[in-house]
């Protein structure tokens, strides 16, 4: 019961951070992190935010190599 509810956490903010890796790359804003005075605090947030890109890296090459996606050439 608790292990399942770690698992689901852990794969919410795996979510979330992938989320924000893809605003970033969409639009060019990105999370402050340099504001953190700690530095503990301040490379776990970088850390998971690095997560993010990963897991974002890893759906684009997915979706560029596969048969299921095409490029939008209507967007600008």
């Amino acid at each position: 019961m608790v292990l399942g509810r770690v698992v689901h956490y852990a794969v919410d903010a795996v979510l979330l951070s992938t989320v924000i890796a893809g605003v970033r790359r969409s639009s060019g804003f990105t999370p402050e992190t340099s504001g953190i005075s700690d530095p503990t605090i301040r490379s776990v947030a970088d850390r998971f935010l690095g997560v993010g890109e990963s897991i974002f890296d890893m759906m684009q090459a997915t979706a560029v190599n596969s048969a299921y996606f095409k490029k939008d050439t209507s967007r600008r």
